[in-house]
């Protein structure tokens, strides 16, 4: 048995292959701290995550506590979390705590914290020193890159057999806040060099080159040069998927307001041609126009993988639009755990802190979250076959209300049209979102939520359009099982409510 890799399927579409076998994560993140204590996990984590159809989830490990003294391996909690993500029947996709975490350098070892001299930190203009360690420490990527190595190499002694650990994230959120770039005296003299060959059509200097991004391109060279060092030290000891995933570029939109230097997508150029063991760069997404966002970062060059998006009712929506329109190999709501939990309990980030980060509030609004996320993940799951089968081809489409502005979308089908009507926004409800399969001449099989649809003749013709049938029911094994039939009134008008249900309709013209 194979390890999980990443390769073109039938289609040329990019794909996760685990046991040699397409998969798509329906998959979750836990809080950064939870993963720190096996026993936090089993009682507060495990449990919350087993009525939400995941088939993976996103865990940090940690390499302040792996090599806490300096050369010293200690791999407890890594296996801790192996065992449990086995009883619970998940995937593991980890993700990397190592120099770099969310602009900063908060879970480096404290011995590499201390020894600021061998450790050297990014400066900012002024000089002053800053809490993350500089790319362009060589030293400090080193010693990352040994431990990430020795990481791999035990996952590779405990878990070549089974594949509980399918994907790596390396480092998080990586790059600079509060300056463009590092001004370090390393750094100072680096940027004064030539611009390395291969990302750009011009030479010269980065300011000559880059001019008033030069600062964001200098800070995604190195810091993507480092990232190379280490993922590259750990695939050569066990070659699993790995990819970075980035802090959006937002407003106020000047580097520095968001991390500068980590893979954004006008950044994405640099990070490719230097750090080419990653195979996705993936967004983290917290803003309101998530859809625009996955429609940015997915491409045949960049598979759709999204580690971190809001939990709010909304992300029901967006996980069908991500799998079914935009071919993503991971939807991930962050601080999953907590979907379970009454809303009342949860502690959300300071008001001060979201307004600085540019954060919606709203994103951490779990109400009804649970349930709809679930029943997304349900019909994602039962959908695998036809979705093997069709995606990528014009006989899928899918579609989610993108802004406040959004009404509704058109559908063209071989034989048929479809007009979509996408209910008004509200809180605590999924946005109007759907799946549409054309299975043959008049044969459809739906999955919607918060939308009307109203089937259509293909333009130019003098006909109308008759439903035959309509169907209530599940895919089994990519069958179809139906319920009800509601051939009544209800298929006067095809609407979906905010729970996603599943249709089939036979339609026909005359």
């Amino acid at each position: 048995m194979s390890i999980p890799y990443i390769k073109e399927d039938e289609h040329g579409i990019k794909t996760l292959y685990v046991n040699d076998r397409p998969f798509f994560c329906r998959s979750g993140e836990i809080h950064n701290s939870s993963a720190s204590d096996p026993e936090y996990m089993a009682q507060n984590v495990w449990p919350n995550l087993r009525e939400l159809n995941m088939n993976s989830v996103i865990v940090p490990v940690y390499w302040e506590l792996i090599e806490e003294t300096e050369g010293v391996y200690d791999f407890s909690t890594v296996d801790s979390l192996i065992a449990q993500a086995r009883e619970e029947g998940l995937k593991l996709i980890f993700l990397w705590f190592g120099l770099w975490k969310n602009a900063e350098s908060f879970y480096a070892p404290a011995w590499v914290k201390k020894d600021t001299k061998t450790y050297f930190r990014a400066q900012k203009v002024s000089g002053e020193p800053m809490t993350t360690i500089s790319p362009l420490c060589t030293a400090a990527v080193e010693k990352d890159a040994a431990a990430f190595a020795k990481l791999m190499g035990h996952i590779r002694e405990t878990d070549s057999e089974e594949n509980t650990v399918i994907v790596i994230q390396v480092e998080n959120e990586i790059g600079l806040l509060g300056t463009d770039r590092d001004y370090s005296p390393a750094a100072r003299e680096a940027f004064a060099q030539q611009v390395p060959e291969g990302i750009s059509d011009k030479s010269g200097t980065w300011e000559e080159v880059f001019g008033d991004e030069a600062g964001e391109a200098f800070m995604a060279w190195y810091f993507a040069k480092a990232v190379e060092k280490i993922t590259a030290s750990g695939q050569e000891v066990y070659p699993l998927p790995c990819y970075a995933n980035a802090w959006l570029k937002q407003y106020p939109w000047f580097p520095g307001s968001y991390p500068s230097g980590g893979p954004v997508e006008t950044m994405q150029h640099i990070w490719r041609a230097a750090a080419p063991s990653l195979f996705a760069f993936g967004p983290d997404i917290y803003v309101p126009y998530c859809a625009d966002v996955m429609d940015t970062y997915a491409s045949d060059e960049n598979p759709l993988f999204i580690p971190e998006i809001r939990k709010d009712a909304v992300a029901a929506s967006y996980a069908l639009y991500a799998y079914a329109a935009k071919n993503a190999i991971c939807f991930s709501p962050f601080g999953i755990e907590e979907l379970a939990l009454d809303p009342s309990m949860i502690d959300r980030p300071p008001m001060e802190v979201m307004i600085a980060l540019n954060i919606d509030p709203s994103a951490f609004d779990t109400a009804g979250s649970k349930d709809y996320l679930a029943r997304a993940y349900q019909f994602i799951e039962q959908m695998d076959p036809l979705y093997r089968k069709y995606r990528g081809t014009e006989h899928l489409k899918a579609f989610v209300r993108h802004g406040d502005l959004d009404y509704g979308t058109f559908l063209r089908f071989e034989d048929f049209d479809i007009a979509v009507a996408y209910d008004p926004k509200q809180s605590g409800k999924p946005l109007g979102a759907g799946v549409v399969f054309e299975l043959g001449e008049g044969r459809f099989l739906i999955i919607g939520t918060s939308c009307a649809m109203t089937f259509r003749p293909k333009t130019g013709k003098n006909t109308r359009v008759d439903v035959l049938r309509l169907e209530e029911g599940n895919l089994v094994d990519g069958e179809w099982k139906r319920g009800r039939v509601l051939n009544g009134d209800e298929k006067m008008s095809l609407r979906f409510g905010d729970m996603p249900q599943m249709r089939y309709a036979e339609v026909v013209e005359f």
